[in-house]
């Protein structure tokens, strides 16, 4: 029987068994070595040759991936392992570490309930680490940390016994840090992280071999060992006596949750709706029997299947034929047309997967990543993907031949579905296609994808930064008069209390709370009683509330109201960008009685013109994308570094020495960051080690704000004279 066959009947036979069961992910900085480590994981399990782990890249199947050597797609696998006498059965996520594909760490923390932390010995926890635990920490999904590149401390730093000690010391003190910090309660639950009860565990994933506290006292080795065997080179024996997958998958197994222990507690994060449903019992106790709930995590295109759905089944067992509803999509059934299980780049069809597993399945055709996918018809969706950062770069593509023109658009919402923290629009003035990044790395990979894997010939222009507006002021009562004259709207505006955007985007306010419990956090985070129990909608990190009363057939033109404030909201007047951290409250309204006077053609123009009026009047200013920025260098090389930080705008807020090199922490706006990589390599003779993380937006300098706002009107097509209040109330 071959070795890929016998693992699949021993996975299909441990799905069913919960308790055996430990969905993992591995997040790390870029370059701190999972995908080093994944792949050795996967040959001490016997799924890929021994010889070929580290150097086949099993993980990163894509040939994008394996030409720059970075993971660009979080990609999933299943194995089992035996330990104390029992196999167990391991779901592993493999994700990738550079700032630019967060959005795939993000997503694939919902689908697992325990991470493997790596942290390189050398470099220490850098900003991605941290922003990879803060992730796994808000999903409720418990760490444990394996501490890479041991070797590199003894032969390149060459460290004492003592010395590596210390040093492996502070990287579990910062970890530890950094958890308590991110979230106190779980610290004291249990989270923190030991080696002496075996949740650390140190190694080097390129020569396969780790230790661990209890597993030094099954095999003998010891430090002193480790110490020595680096010292003379002889990592062979390092990995007989001590490999690295017995290692850290007896740590998953003994400190990770198994989907029973785990589901009781991440649900009461992930949902809020009622416990005390059958679906909501059913995914509290991971039941096969109850009603199908599946969270989409990831969709992929399959030239022979088409779309394939990732995702974590919470309740309930998936077969072929089962009918599904995708909550908040047309009330379609979608029939499942195959259930199967990723190793790696491959799919395996199984009979039935029950609850508990990481599920791929085809045949969810209205699903998009964040669905929720339920055999009810009716049923509260798991709370929304909040991703860390927004898109801050934009690239514009047009097909080269204008027969490929149809075959773009279908790529184009291909890609959208595939990656939902790109953003992809049709500027109706040009004709382009726009689509919306993380960073020049990422447009960079998508549009490649684009020529290579759909095989569409495209032009695209050079990448331009991504703007928002947002009011400086307050302004009203603004009066917004439809067309007819017959109906008039009054709105105040004012910029929105900064804790209460961070709680929106933090996922702590949101529309899918029950309104009492919404309330209640507004007014806790200051928010006036009155207002906080009318909020009408949320759009992004703008609030729409409702301070009206008593208004006749204000309810039924309600929708059409918000549909014109959302319209305000996609372009505002000053560059025509998105509309970000205003608050809007109605105060009056005039409508006409004959519902034919008060349709979607006279209110929603008149919302959007007071919106847009409102906004000039109060102040409209542009926000631009920061980037924070932490560079390494000797010391010798400080000066250099610090001016390629200041040059572009930017500031260096702290500067931290240890031994002979500087870690300088500053922040740059994004316009100014491009050709970064190349200035700090040539400045620094190439010494930098340098990492960006997205800072949030910020208010452009009020002596360039004319400049800028004129080119991106220039590039948009739009009139250079800026439009005053009148324009839109005449």
């Amino acid at each position: 029987m071959t070795r890929r066959k016998k693992m699949v009947e021993r996975v299909t036979a441990l799905m069913d068994k919960p308790e055996r069961i430990r969905n993992i992910g591995i997040v790390a900085h870029i370059d701190h070595g999972k995908t080093t480590l994944s792949d050795n994981l996967l040959a001490g399990a016997g799924m890929i040759s021994e010889e070929l782990a580290g150097r086949q890249l099993f993980m990163d199947s894509d040939e994008e991936e394996q030409a720059r050597g970075i993971t660009i797609d979080a990609s999933n696998v299943s194995m089992v392992h035996t330990y104390g006498g029992d196999e167990y059965l391991i779901n592993m996520i493999d994700t990738p570490g550079h700032v630019d594909f967060g959005g795939d760490v993000t997503r694939a923390m919902r689908a697992v309930d325990g991470a493997v932390v790596v942290v390189d010995a050398v470099e220490g926890t850098m900003p991605q680490t941290e922003t990879v635990l803060r992730q796994a920490l808000k999903e409720g999904v418990r760490p444990v940390l394996f501490i890479n590149k041991v070797d590199r401390l003894v032969n390149e730093l060459k460290v004492d016994e003592q010395e590596m000690q210390i040093r492996l010391a502070k990287v579990i003190d910062k970890v530890n840090k950094l958890i308590k910090g991110m979230n106190e309660k779980m610290y004291n639950e249990g989270w923190k992280l030991d080696a002496v009860n075996g949740t650390v565990a140190f190694g080097s994933a390129l020569y396969n071999w780790a230790v661990s506290v209890p597993f030094m006292q099954k095999s003998g080795v010891s430090f002193k060992d480790v110490f020595e065997k680096c010292n003379t080179g002889d990592m062979k024996w390092l990995a007989k006596n001590s490999p690295l997958h017995a290692v850290l998958l007896d740590m998953v197994v003994k400190h990770l949750p198994n989907p029973l222990q785990a589901q009781d507690r991440r649900i009461h994060i992930i949902w809020r709706g009622d416990y005390t449903t059958p679906e909501g019992k059913a995914m509290v106790n991971c039941d096969p029997n109850g009603p199908v709930c599946l969270m989409v995590t990831d969709i992929s295109f399959d030239p022979h299947a088409g779309e394939v759905a990732t995702g974590r089944l919470f309740s309930g067992t998936l077969r072929r034929g089962t009918e599904c509803y995708i909550i908040g999509a047309a009330k379609r059934a979608n029939r499942l047309a195959q259930v199967g299980i990723f190793m790696g780049a491959e799919r395996i069809e199984v009979e039935g997967l029950p609850a508990g597993n990481i599920a791929a399945v085809t045949g969810l055709k209205d699903a998009i990543v964040g669905s929720t996918v339920t055999s009810l018809i009716e049923m509260t969706p798991f709370e929304s993907l909040k991703h860390y950062s927004e898109p801050v770069m934009t690239v514009a593509v047009e097909a080269k031949s204008m027969k490929d023109l149809p075959k773009l658009v279908e790529v184009l919402r291909q890609v959208g579905k595939e990656d939902p923290t790109v953003q992809v629009s049709i500027n109706e003035e040009t004709g382009e296609h726009l689509i919306s990044g993380m960073g020049e790395l990422h447009l960079e990979i998508i549009t490649g994808r684009i020529k290579r894997d759909k095989g569409v010939e495209i032009i695209t222009s050079p990448p331009i930064v991504v703007y928002r507006e947002t009011v400086t002021g307050r302004a009203g009562p603004v009066e917004g008069k439809s067309p007819n004259r017959h109906n008039r709207f009054y709105i105040e505006l004012e910029p929105m209390d900064p804790a209460i955007v961070k709680m929106i985007q933090d996922g702590e306010i949101s529309m899918n709370q029950q309104a009492i419990e919404r309330r209640d956090a507004l007014v806790a985070a200051g928010m006036d009683k009155d207002e906080a129990k009318n909020v009408k909608a949320i759009e992004g990190t703008n609030m729409f509330i409702d301070m009206t009363k008593g208004i006749q057939y204000l309810n039924e033109t309600m929708e059409l109201v918000l549909d014109g404030w959302r319209e305000a909201l996609r372009g505002g007047p000053l560059a025509d960008e998105l509309v970000q951290n205003l608050k809007i409250r109605l105060v009056d309204v005039k409508l006409h009685e004959d519902a034919i006077h008060r349709g979607p053609a006279q209110v929603i123009p008149a919302v959007r013109s007071a919106v847009k009026a409102g906004l000039l009047i109060a102040g409209d200013s542009l926000l631009e994308p920061i980037q924070k920025i932490q560079i390494t260098v000797p010391s010798e090389q400080m000066g250099a570094a610090t001016s390629q930080i200041q040059g572009r705008r930017g500031q260096v807020f702290d500067m931290l020495s240890e031994g002979d090199t500087m870690t300088i922490v500053g922040r740059a706006p994004v316009a100014e960051l491009f050709g970064f990589a190349g200035d700090v390599r040539s400045a620094t003779e190439g010494r930098a080690m340098w990492s960006t993380e997205f800072g949030g937006f910020e208010l452009v300098p009020a002596g360039i704000v004319d400049e800028v706002v004129k080119s991106i009107r220039r590039r948009k097509g739009l009139k250079e004279q800026i439009p005053r209040p009148d324009d839109y109330l005449a």
